[in-house]
C-alpha cells in the first residue's frame, strides 16, 4: 500500500513538474534579415543587411512577395487584419512598435502571437490578428483577436503604419529595401516584403 502511495505521489510530482516546463517553454521568436537590394542574378538575391554585411538568399517558386507602402492610423480600422511589432508592457498590454494593414486577401498571414526579433537585436513580440474594439484617442488602442487569444494593443501616433498587398518577384530592384524571412535551411527566402516608393518596411 505505501509502495502504491509512493508511486501516485512521484507520478503526480512529475506531471506538476511537466506542466511547469510547459509553461516555461519560450515562445519560437522569428528572425527576419532586413537590408537593401544588391542584386538579383538569375534565381541568387544579394543584398547588404543594415550593419553593412554582405548576403545572399536563394529565390525559388515558393518565395512569397509582399509589396509595403506607407499609411497612416486611419488605414487601422474596425475588423482589419494587422500585424504588429510590440513591447510587452508592465499592464499586460502591447506598446506598437510598428503596425502592419494587411489586405483583404492576405486575411490570416501569420496568424498568432510570437517572439519576434527586432532590427535592432533586441527580442521582442508579434502579434498578427483582426482587430476588435478599437478606440481612437492620443493614437489607438485595439484589440487583436487571433487563434487561441487575443491581446491588448496600444499604438502610439508616432509609429510607423504601413500597407501590405500581395507583389511579385519584378519588385526586386537594386536599392529597395526589404525584410526578409529565411527558410529553415538558412540559404531560401521563403518570404520577402519589399519596400516600395522608397519606403522602408518597418516590421
Amino acid at each position: 500500500m505505501r509502495t502504491q502511495t509512493l508511486l501516485r505521489g512521484s507520478l503526480a510530482l512529475l506531471l506538476a513538474s511537466s506542466a511547469l516546463l510547459a509553461q516555461a517553454a519560450p515562445m519560437p521568436t522569428v528572425k527576419p534579415m532586413r537590408g537593401t537590394v544588391d542584386s538579383v542574378q538569375g534565381d541568387t538575391l544579394a543584398f547588404t543587411t543594415r550593419n553593412g554585411a554582405h548576403q545572399t538568399l536563394m529565390l525559388d517558386d515558393k518565395t512569397s512577395y509582399r509589396a509595403v507602402s506607407k499609411a497612416n492610423l486611419d488605414r487601422i480600422e474596425a475588423n482589419s487584419f494587422i500585424g504588429s511589432a510590440a513591447t510587452p508592457q508592465p499592464d499586460g498590454t502591447l506598446k506598437a512598435l510598428e503596425v502592419t494593414v494587411f489586405e483583404a486577401s492576405l486575411r490570416g498571414s501569420g496568424e498568432g502571437h510570437y517572439g519576434w526579433e527586432n532590427a535592432d537585436g533586441s527580442t521582442g513580440t508579434m502579434t498578427n490578428g483582426t482587430v476588435g474594439e478599437l478606440k481612437k484617442a492620443n493614437g489607438r488602442t485595439l484589440t487583436v483577436q487571433y487563434k487561441g487569444g487575443e491581446k491588448q494593443l496600444v499604438v502610439p501616433e508616432d509609429v510607423p503604419i504601413a500597407y501590405v498587398e500581395k507583389g511579385d518577384r519584378s519588385l526586386l530592384k537594386p536599392g529597395v529595401k526589404v525584410v526578409l524571412f529565411p527558410a529553415e535551411d538558412g540559404k531560401h527566402a521563403k518570404g520577402v516584403a519589399v519596400g516600395k516608393d522608397g519606403f522602408t518596411p518597418p516590421m
